[in-house]
């Protein structure tokens, strides 16, 4: 019995390495779109490993809008950074700064 790929017309010439998620082809485009102004500003490029750290606490449907927001933006690059800095979490005796009377 012969292995189902030989019976293909065309063999994929993909590795098991490069395969392709949607969650991978959004972080390719941000990081080519980021690479762009990098490259203008004279900083290394970021790396796939390096957007996957970046990007690993934003679900996949939240990374669709964060895409859309940059894209509205004047300024990608700058829009990006942004919305993925994460926001300080305010506590509930935050702010107040009471005396207590002794």
């Amino acid at each position: 019995m012969q292995h189902i790929g030989q019976h293909m017309s065309e063999p994929s010439k993909r590795s098991k390495r490069d395969k392709v998620t949607e969650r991978g082809e959004m972080m390719k485009y941000f990081m080519d779109r980021l690479n762009e102004s990098r490259k203008h500003a004279k900083l290394p490029p970021l790396t796939m490993p390096r957007m996957g750290r970046l990007l690993v606490a934003i679900p996949t449907k939240d990374l669709y809008y964060l895409r859309r927001i940059c894209d509205d933006a004047k300024d990608f690059s700058k829009k990006f950074w942004w919305e993925i800095k994460p926001k300080p979490v305010p506590t509930e005796g935050e702010g107040k700064h009471e005396k207590k009377d002794e």
